[in-house]
């Protein structure tokens, strides 16, 4: 690495015709090594939350064994490989009380908000802030964006779901407020002109026909990234080529599904949806990579599918509707179709955390640079049972999180306890948060 006495700004991006491209983290940002230099030259620690819906089975998805000693479940064996890098979380319970004069139902709109808040949610649209949003206070105090919400399903939030609590409470996990729940944005091309473009005022429509005139965007910017590759050593050049590289795949991707969706009757797909849901998730997970990639945020969560989703999967041989499947009153062949859906979102998860883990970062990756926590918030969907819920810790946290291992905490243990934990790791202090009564711990 070569060392000079004038670096780059962290908050150096490429600027041309309304984008601003941010670059990822190169040696030329690490100035001479004095203490205070030192202290900045630090990986920038991220947080993401990945969300998967309707419960899971739970003889299928809870390893046996428990510390270092322990095997992979069918649900979670598309993580196996991953095994020195997470933890596998079980015995933690999210059954905060119900708001003040209401019945505790544990329903849908229960499990995906009290995910992240550790607040049962009211019937008067109210929940609490999630901890994404407490760690994005911190995170990313001086990024392009505080946060990235991203879903591969839309909700109707005007319309009721659930024991007729409102559709907002089943289609985000991410609450900025106790009355500012936080949209998903489902579409890959409205994202992507979030993160890299203009956008302000704009929209979804418009920005979709944006991308679609414009073509690519580093096409605007080759006069910048020629200057920028004279003045960096080797090694950012090849950073940089990847970064860019990357860019252009999603934007290539992105392309596909506008042309395949410019085909389509506008109230039966979203434009710029891929046509295959693989496809769908890989493209907005390699999205919230770029965006950690190109310090955009350092936080961002993600639903593979909303609560009450009654998703198809006939490319697994699951043609059922997901949320009456998961009703499946023990019957062998419901369980087993549940299970193969389980499977497929680890599955597509694991994507993510290779492309996590393969993508370089200062030192090491950004698998190494990030906490990531993945999991559903009811453990058996049957009867919408919320405690035990299934979670899996993934990644380095700059050091913070050791993997290679199963916690099995004492039964009754809160999830605002473990919530309270993580945010200690992430270097956020908060003494109490929904109905903690304490902290874990994590080693």
């Amino acid at each position: 690495m070569i060392i000079t006495k004038k670096a780059l700004s962290r908050r150096t991006a490429l600027k041309a015709l309304g984008v601003a491209l941010p670059l990822p983290f190169l040696d030329a940002m690490v100035p001479a090594l004095t203490a205070l230099e030192q202290s900045a030259a630090q990986p920038r620690l991220r947080f993401g939350a990945v969300y998967t819906p309707n419960g899971v089975i739970p003889a299928q998805w809870f390893p046996t064994g428990v510390g270092r000693d322990f095997q992979f479940s069918p649900s979670l064996m598309p993580l196996e490989r991953f095994r020195n890098d997470l933890t596998i979380i079980s015995g933690l319970d999210s059954v905060p009380p119900p708001p003040p004069g209401e019945t505790q139902y544990n329903n849908h709109a229960d499990a995906s908000t009290r995910f992240l808040t550790d607040v049962t949610p009211s019937r008067s649209l109210r929940a609490g802030v999630s901890i994404d949003q407490l760690a994005a206070k911190v995170l990313s105090k001086d990024t392009v964006l505080p946060s990235l919400e991203l879903a591969l399903e839309s909700v109707d939030s005007g319309s009721s779901c659930d024991f007729g609590r409102s559709c907002v409470y089943t289609g985000t996990i991410a609450w900025a407020g106790p009355t500012q729940p936080l949209p998903m944005e489902h579409d890959p091309s409205a994202a992507f002109v979030r993160l890299f473009g203009d956008g302000a005022g704009v929209d979804n429509a418009t920005r979709r026909a944006r991308v679609q005139q414009k073509g690519s965007i580093l096409d605007s910017l080759l006069a910048e990234v020629a200057s920028l590759r004279q003045s960096v050593a080797a090694d950012d050049r090849t950073k940089i080529s990847g970064y860019l590289e990357s860019i252009r795949d999603v934007e290539q991707r992105i392309q596909k599904a506008l042309a395949f969706n410019a085909e389509m009757p506008s109230f039966t797909r979203p434009a710029g949806v891929p046509e295959a849901f693989a496809d769908h998730a890989k493209l907005m997970f390699d999205l919230q990579l770029l965006a950690f990639q190109g310090d955009v945020t350092r936080v961002g969560t993600f639903m593979i599918g909303r609560e009450f989703s009654g998703r198809t999967y006939p490319e697994i041989g699951v043609p059922d509707a997901h949320h009456p499947i998961s009703h499946h009153q023990r019957d062998p062949l419901r369980m087993e179709k549940c299970a193969k859906i389980n499977r497929y979102h680890a599955e597509l998860f694991a994507y993510y955390v290779q492309r996590l883990k393969e993508t370089p970062d200062g030192d090491g990756t950004l698998l190494d640079h990030v906490a990531i926590l993945y999991g559903a918030g009811m453990s058996e969907g049957n009867g919408h049972v919320p405690e035990n819920l299934p979670l899996v810790l993934v990644g380095g946290a700059n050091g913070r999180l050791a993997g290679g291992r199963h916690i099995k905490y004492p039964k009754g243990t809160p999830l605002a306890n473990f919530h309270l934990a993580l945010l200690d790791t992430l270097g956020i202090a908060v003494d109490k948060h929904g109905n903690s009564t304490g902290r874990v711990s994590l080693d």
